[in-house]
């Protein structure tokens, strides 16, 4: 299957020619402000709300392929970071969900002792805020990370990601160099029992994309395929929806614009995605464009890009605040230069 590419210069020929979005806050430079940065420059970090205030934590040192396991709180009312408690267990890539005012946390992928690469983990955490702990929970059945974790009706479900593809062990470490796979798993969480249950698997596994959940339905967007690696893997602008009540996938349609490593948020029932990365032979970049979708009418509303093109950032919204922090300007570095950034951006949506 050919794979369509719709880049900005051309975001708004794809939405006359295709309709499925408006071009509202098209070129509106000077919606976004600048927030105060995280503590440290850090990729591969996620965000989530709770409370009314943003906890970010994991991230990954792209010199040492090492997690670092960080967990800070934001607080609006004062502008403060605050340093938490660190992951018990530092995993990067980690799928993340908020379900009654705690933070859990699975998979991702660990630094193994012997050789510089990304280990699948199958490790299921919950953080409480109030009390700044972390408990150890019923292992997910499938090692994996790059995927995601979506609460809806009492349960999480993680979907997709990457792990080994060597026979037996989807656990074993994975480099640019060993095989590996990119799996529609889905396997649903419940808190009040602790068990796992295996659901229906997404129709086109994928990994770092964005998933959300509206009116009780999850809609997985956009993505990687091929491999977890950014340098050996194509992206796809698929949108797909899972419905937990039925256990059943439909496809919905193409985001206006196709990348992965996105990170995003749901706000009055649409899903905003932002930033992503993509490679090739030819081209080497970082994303600054946000896209909402609305399922309601199925349509796309392209809004003011970031002031800074990044990709394996945090994000979340405060009311209709939508924050990203960290993450990184380059696709997959650039050589001796460090391409984390600490900044925090926000966008008042109207």
């Amino acid at each position: 299957m050919a794979i369509r590419r719709v880049y900005p210069a051309l975001a708004l020929l794809f939405c006359f020619l295709a309709g499925p979005c408006s071009a509202q806050g098209a070129g509106n430079f000077g919606t976004w402000s600048f927030g105060t940065p995280i503590p440290e420059p850090w990729g591969e970090i996620v965000g989530a709300s709770i409370g009314g205030k943003i906890f970010v934590l994991a991230g990954l040192d792209d010199h040492t392929f090492g997690p670092v396991g960080v967990v800070w709180e934001y607080d609006p009312a004062s502008k403060a970071w605050t340093v938490k408690k660190k992951m018990p267990t530092p995993t990067h890539h980690v799928m993340t969900a908020v379900l009654d005012g705690k933070l859990y946390a699975f998979g991702g992928f660990k630094l193994p002792a012997d050789v510089k690469a990304w280990q699948p983990t199958n490790y299921a955490w919950v953080y409480d805020p109030a009390q700044d702990s972390w408990k150890e929970l019923a292992p997910m059945p499938t090692p994996r990370g790059a995927g995601q974790a979506v609460a809806v009706g009492g349960k999480i479900y993680v979907i997709g990601g990457g792990s080994s593809n060597l026979p037996g062990n989807p656990g074993a470490p994975i480099n640019p160099r060993t095989a590996q796979i990119v799996v529609g798993t889905v396997e649903a969480y419940d808190p009040a029992t602790n068990t796992w249950e295996t659901r229906a698997p997404m129709p086109t596994p994928r990994n770092h994309f964005l998933a959300a959940a509206v009116d009780g339905k999850i809609y997985a967007i956009d993505g990687r395929i091929g491999t977890v690696f950014v340098t050996m893997s194509d992206v796809i602008d698929l949108v797909e929806e899972y419905d937990p009540a039925t256990n059943h996938w439909t496809y919905k349609g193409r985001s206006p614009t196709n990348r992965g490593d996105v990170s995003g948020g749901v706000y009055n029932g649409k899903i905003y995605v932002a930033g992503g990365e993509y490679q090739d032979y030819q081209r080497k970049m970082s994303f600054w464009a946000v896209e909402a979708y609305d399922p309601k009418t199925e349509t796309w509303e392209m809004l003011p890009h970031m002031q800074i093109a990044r990709h394996g950032f945090a994000a979340a919204f405060l009311g209709n605040a939508f924050h990203v922090m960290g993450g990184s300007f380059q696709s997959d570095g650039m050589p001796n230069i460090s391409t984390p950034t600490p900044t925090h951006e926000v966008y008042e949506v109207k």
